[in-house]
Order: structure tokens, then C-alpha cells, then sequence
């Protein structure tokens, strides 16, 4: 127990941990029934498609994380009760009540925008790039049941943020777990029917069903919650709101064309069969980032619970005692991951050749540990209800594009794993720290030591309460 502790395993990175494993091992499943059943030319439709779904980002705009701090500041005045209700400070209550409300509101719209928007996009990006040689691909099914599910599957997020907003964060990393499963279960399932191109929409229909299963049993909770009166009290969208997430939203944006844009384009300029191994070797490197990432994201709640108590010392403490138990996580799955890819085309040629090679995939997962390591800064400063990488995500968005333009028609994957490295490893991390050092300066009175020398003594030292002032 006490090395599960120094770990910072506690309830919710524990959960956390096992659905983003499972979901490695779901995806390492999937990547070799498409090596079995896809050809490298599908292979290429499959990543694309689910790098067009992604799209989703843009439309989602940030609001999960907006709608997880918002439910966090005011959580700390109030308390559930057995049968569901919510007990406590009347103006606590209207004000989260209104958080819930207007974000189904906006979620709903954002879904129906989706759909409207995306599906014809899709169709017509596929449909003016063929397959090279005439090679008959059915693209279409798999293409409008991936947005469908994708619709169905951004109007249930705000729930999911919203309670684990309201401190259950163990009970929500717990549902993302069996999201896992049953996501997993229903893509090989697709595969072994030999429907392979369905998979992405079968992914999210398993959790969307978990989902709902989830949010059945806390239907009092939520269902109480909408019917609320909030009058008087309801947020001030305009003014408490805005400021926070139309920034958010932009970094969020920008999220996408960091990662998910490069397919799209080796797919549109280089052909299927490159895009292809880019899709998967970015799937990887992305499973390394999301996995070693839940020690910060899990603390997202109790980093906005802190805030709002004003307890700045103790929140400095356990972020940089998380962020020193992320970092050793992805560097043990960094050196694992490309140990194996080392490895790869002695065992599994066939594999091997589906992938970028292995060093180019060792450039990708040291741009992936750069966009870490930013990601893991940004979570708490936006803990702040305020978004201070706005900035840092627009000169990453932008410098990607431009490299990658410049160099995917020349050098195909070898152009864009350089210009995720460059974008994240050069420009993006340097920027980042410097924000992050900024901002900490203002929310603490006195800062004590480099961050070096904080990660290097949070590693042992307990957290402690103290007093400050907010971004």
C-alpha cells in the first residue's frame, strides 16, 4: 500500500489507469486484426476516419473541462445526499443547477452542428481522393455510422464532467474502465466479422452504452438538477463563462491540428497506404500520452476544490508531486514501447512494415513527451477557470500546419513526424514552461525554488495549506 501511495495510486488514478490500459490493450488488439483482415490500403481509410471523426474537438470546444471546473468551485458548498438530492447553500445549488443546465444546452447544439457539418465534409473528402490504382474501398457505411455514433456520443460528455466535477472522480474513472471493455469487445467484434471500417463507430457505441448505464443510476441526482429554479442565481454566461472558454475553446481547436491534421493531409498527398502507417504509429504514441497522463487529469477536481479554498501551497505541492509521478510513468512506457518497435521487425515483419520506422517512431514519442509534459502544465492553470496557453496553442497549431505543408509532399511521414517534433519539442514546451512559471509566480506570494528543485522535493515532501492570490 505504501508504494501504491508513493505512486499516487489512490481510488481514481487506479481506475483511471486500468481504462486507459484496457484501452491499449484494445487498440493493440485492434492494430493486429487490422494487420490480419484490413488491407494497408483500408488500413489507411480506418485512420483517416478516425482522424476525420476527431473533428469532433472543434465542436465540443473545451466545454467538458469548463463544465468540470464549474461544478468543482461549487461543490465544495454542498453535500449529496442518500436518496440523490443535493443538500446545503441555496446559491450553490441554483448555481450548479444552471451549470448543468445550460451545458446540455450547449452540447445538444454542438451535436446537431456536428452532424450537420461534418458528415458531408467527410463524404466529400473521401470521395475526391480515390484510393490509388482504383482499389474499391466501401467507405461510406462505416463513414456515417462513425458520425452518428460520434453525435450521440458528444451530447452525453457534459454529464460524464459534470459529476466527476461534483467529486466523484473515482465512480466516473471506474465507468471509463468498463467503457474500455465493452469498446474493445464490440471493435474486435466488428474486425472478426470481417466489417473492419465499422470498428470506430463500434467503439463509441460501447461507451455510449456503458455511459448511459452509468448515468441511470444518478438520475436524481441529474434529473434534479435540470427541473432546478435557478432564477437570480444562474451563471453569468457572458461574464463567468466566456472569458474562460472561448479560450479554451481555441486551444482545443488547436489540439487537432497538432496531432489528428497530419493524416488527413499524408492521406490526401501521399496516398492511403503512408497514411495509414502514420495512423498507427501516432495511436500508439498518443496511448502513451493519454495513459501517463491520468495521474494529472484525475486531479483535475481537487485541484479546483483547492482553489476555491484558496489553498495555494498545498495545491502547488501535490501538482508537482503528480506531475513527478506522470513523468517516470511515461518514461518507463516511452522506453517499453520503443524497446518493442525495436524489436518489431525481427518477430513481426509484417507488422513492422505497417508502422513508420523505428526511428522515426522515437522522434514521434519525443514530440509526444514535449506535448505531456505542456498538457500536464495546462491542467492545473486551467483549474483557474481561466486558459493562459491560448497563445502557446495557436503558435503550435500554426507552426504544424506551415511545416507540414512544407514538408509532407517532399519527405511523406519522415516530413510530419519532423514537424510534430519541431512544433511540440522546440516551440510548444519552452513556451509552455514559461507560462506556467509566470502564472505560478502571481497564484503563490513567494516562490521558494525553481520548478526543478519543486519537482525534486515534492517528491517527498507532504502537501501543506497556505494562502495566495488567484491568476
Amino acid at each position: 500500500m505504501k508504494a501504491l501511495r508513493a505512486l499516487g495510486m489512490d481510488g481514481a488514478v487506479a481506475y483511471a489507469f486500468l481504462a486507459r490500459m484496457t484501452s491499449i490493450v484494445g487498440s493493440t488488439g485492434t492494430v493486429l486484426l487490422i494487420a490480419r483482415f484490413l488491407s494497408p490500403v483500408e488500413q489507411g481509410y480506418y485512420y483517416t476516419l478516425l482522424s476525420l471523426v476527431s473533428l469532433q474537438l472543434v465542436f465540443e470546444l473545451g466545454f467538458s473541462f469548463v463544465v468540470q471546473q464549474l461544478a468543482a468551485h461549487e461543490s465544495i458548498h454542498l453535500d449529496l445526499r442518500p436518496d440523490g438530492s443535493v443538500g446545503g447553500d441555496a446559491v450553490a445549488h441554483a448555481r450548479l443547477a444552471s451549470a448543468l443546465q445550460l451545458s446540455l444546452l450547449w452540447y445538444t447544439v454542438a451535436a446537431l452542428a456536428m452532424g450537420i457539418v461534418v458528415a458531408p465534409l467527410g463524404m466529400l473528402f473521401f470521395a475526391r481522393h480515390i484510393a490509388a490504382g482504383g482499389t474499391q474501398v466501401a467507405w461510406q457505411g462505416p463513414w456515417m455510422a462513425a458520425v452518428a455514433a460520434s453525435m450521440a456520443g458528444l451530447w452525453c460528455l457534459p454529464f460524464y464532467s459534470f459529476i466527476e466535477g461534483y467529486g466523484q472522480v473515482r465512480a466516473v474513472a471506474a465507468m471509463r474502465f468498463q467503457q474500455a471493455i465493452a469498446a474493445a469487445v464490440l471493435a474486435w467484434t466488428a474486425m472478426l466479422l470481417h466489417h473492419g471500417l465499422y470498428s470506430p463507430a463500434m467503439v463509441i457505441v460501447g461507451q455510449i452504452g456503458t455511459g448511459l448505464f452509468f448515468l441511470s443510476g444518478r438520475r436524481s441526482l441529474l434529473l434534479g438538477l435540470l427541473r432546478h429554479p435557478v432564477r437570480e442565481h444562474s451563471i453569468r454566461w457572458s461574464r463567468e463563462v466566456w472569458p474562460f472558454q472561448w479560450r479554451i475553446a481555441v486551444s482545443w481547436m488547436c489540439s487537432y491540428f497538432t496531432v489528428q491534421i497530419f493524416i488527413p493531409i499524408v492521406f490526401a498527398l501521399r496516398g492511403a497506404v503512408e497514411a495509414g502507417k502514420m495512423g498507427m504509429s501516432l495511436s500508439i504514441t498518443g496511448y502513451m500520452t493519454v495513459l501517463a497522463l491520468v495521474w494529472t487529469s484525475t486531479k483535475a477536481t481537487p485541484f479546483g476544490n483547492m482553489i476555491a479554498r484558496g489553498e495555494f501551497h498545498g495545491l502547488d505541492r501535490l501538482f508537482f508531486r503528480t506531475l513527478l509521478q506522470s513523468m517516470a510513468a511515461f518514461a518507463t512506457i516511452a522506453i517499453s514501447v520503443m524497446a518493442a518497435v525495436a524489436l518489431l521487425p525481427l518477430v513481426a515483419p509484417g507488422l513492422a512494415a505497417r508502422m513508420v520506422s523505428a526511428g522515426l517512431f522515437a522522434a514521434l514519442v519525443l514530440g509526444a513527451a514535449a506535448n505531456h509534459l505542456a498538457q500536464s502544465l495546462a491542467i492545473l492553470l486551467r483549474c483557474f477557470k481561466k486558459e493562459p496557453f491560448l497563445a502557446q496553442s495557436l503558435t503550435v497549431a500554426a507552426l504544424t500546419l506551415l511545416l507540414a505543408a512544407i514538408s509532407i509532399p517532399k519527405l511523406g511521414n519522415a516530413g510530419a513526424v519532423l514537424s510534430y517534433l519541431v512544433a511540440n519539442g522546440v516551440a510548444g514546451l519552452p513556451i509552455a514552461a514559461l507560462i506556467f512559471a509566470r502564472a505560478r509566480r502571481k497564484y503563490l506570494p513567494h516562490v521558494p525554488s525553481s520548478i526543478a528543485s519543486q519537482l525534486a522535493a515534492s517528491a517527498t515532501e507532504p502537501a501543506i495549506a497556505g494562502q495566495g492570490e488567484l491568476l
